[in-house]
């Protein structure tokens, strides 16, 4: 998956234009103005339209950089049964870490969310071997979490003093993680 920040970031260094990136990627299907309307929005983080592999490769080769430089790899678990507010915690740990040290912190971390991070992190780890990247090289880019609302099936109350009743809610989250190389 492209990293916007990075395309931005690497393009800005090289001083490359998106109209001449726009040219690069015009040759896969998408007209120059398309093209250079989805660079714009791949480097803002917005992956409208979703950056094929093609698109990534075709970006690399525009810059003159591999494409492992401008790539990050992802992995998600929604609905995780954990609120979000406790997950940040475990979030905010991993942020920027090595994935090896991230992966030790996890281990000796005892919040019932880091086994969730700790699967997560190994999910998006796999992703990155698989597009044959250095998994030693590689870092913590994002770890996120979003509110997913009220857990499904845990609509209970709890009773309360003069006949009335407070609800009791269990919430559930969105946990990302996302891995660069360094």
């Amino acid at each position: 998956m492209l990293s916007g920040t990075r395309l931005k970031d690497i393009s800005k260094e090289l001083d490359v234009s998106i109209e001449h990136l726009a040219g690069h990627v015009a040759r896969g299907g998408l007209s120059r103005q398309e093209a250079a309307s989805a660079i714009r929005n791949w480097t803002k983080c917005l992956y409208k339209p979703l950056p094929t592999h093609e698109d990534v490769e075709r970006l690399a080769s525009g810059l003159g950089v591999n494409t492992s430089e401008i790539s990050q790899w992802r992995a998600s678990y929604r609905y995780a049964p954990t609120a979000p507010r406790k997950a940040r915690l475990v979030a905010q740990l991993i942020a920027g870490r090595s994935v090896q040290d991230a992966l030790d912190v996890l281990k000796f971390e005892h919040k019932r969310a880091a086994r969730m991070f700790e699967k997560i992190l190994k999910s998006a780890i796999a992703n990155a071997d698989e597009a044959e990247a250095n998994v030693e090289n590689l870092y913590v880019s994002e770890s996120r979490v979003d509110g997913a609302g009220r857990r499904i099936g845990t609509k209970t109350w709890i009773a309360k003093d003069r006949g009335r009743a407070h609800p009791i809610r269990k919430e559930a989250s969105h946990l990302h993680v996302a891995v660069a190389e360094e």
